[in-house]
């Protein structure tokens, strides 16, 4: 090692040399990490502080709706969608004013509620569970082609079942049966796993589907673990 031939001076000097030409560097990169440091700590100080404000004004919406004081429920979710737009409390909000509208029978006033949550909501899921209660609204007003353009089945997911059967709904009051009967199949041979069959009423679907001229027989998947019969003499 070069180290190994340099005096005690050389090495000293050497050091010198190397802190004077790097110092400001390293005394940068000291500065960053605390300047990182701190502000992770003030953001996580500051989301929590956010977290616990959007909670207790969700309380005061919550208070109000139980009262039926919808006018300061209002003012409330004004408060949530101005200083907490993104927060599930701000999304449980609406939906619960929301319900509350459908109650009353003022859907007019419910939908943009529940098109906000479908359009804004952070949680996939929660907003398909929106998109489906938009849809419901739509087939009430007679907007049974807004419904259709609404739900996409490709991109349902999970919720397959339940959006082939709202179409179904909508092809029905539109009198297209062929189109009801080919939604209502679909929906249940997409719902083929058991645990999933809590997500439409499975014995309602296959009336639907009869209703329209359809055999639910043709419609029920044959369960995976069912294997074909051997033929006689076959190993």
């Amino acid at each position: 090692m070069v180290e190994d031939y340099l005096t005690d001076r050389d090495q000293e000097e050497a050091l010198r040399t190397w802190w004077r030409e790097n110092w400001s560097w390293i005394l940068g990169g000291i500065v960053l990490g605390l300047a990182l440091l701190g502000g992770w700590q003030y953001w996580k100080v500051h989301t929590a502080g956010q977290a616990a404000e959007a909670a207790k004004l969700y309380d005061e919406f919550h208070g109000a709706i139980d009262k039926k004081d919808l006018d300061a429920a209002n003012r409330t979710l004004a408060t949530l969608v101005a200083d907490h737009k993104k927060s599930p409390y701000t999304q449980q909000s609406r939906l619960l004013l929301a319900k509350k509208h459908v109650e009353d029978g003022k859907y007019d006033e419910a939908l943009p509620l529940l098109k906000a949550v479908a359009d804004e909501s952070a949680d996939a899921e929660l907003a398909w569970v929106a998109r489906l209660r938009v849809a419901r609204l739509l087939l009430q007003q007679g907007k049974h082609d807004e419904v259709l353009s609404l739900l996409d089945p490709e991109k349902a997911g999970a919720f397959g079942p339940q959006v082939r059967e709202i179409r179904g709904d909508a092809q029905v009051a539109k009198g297209n049966l062929e189109g009801a009967r080919a939604e209502y199949a679909a929906a249940l041979t997409a719902n083929i796993d058991p645990s999933a069959d809590r997500s439409i009423d499975r014995t309602l679907l296959e009336m639907k589907l009869q209703d329209v001229g359809g055999d639910k027989k043709a419609a029920t998947p044959a369960s995976p673990e069912t294997k074909p019969a051997k033929a006689e003499g076959q190993p």
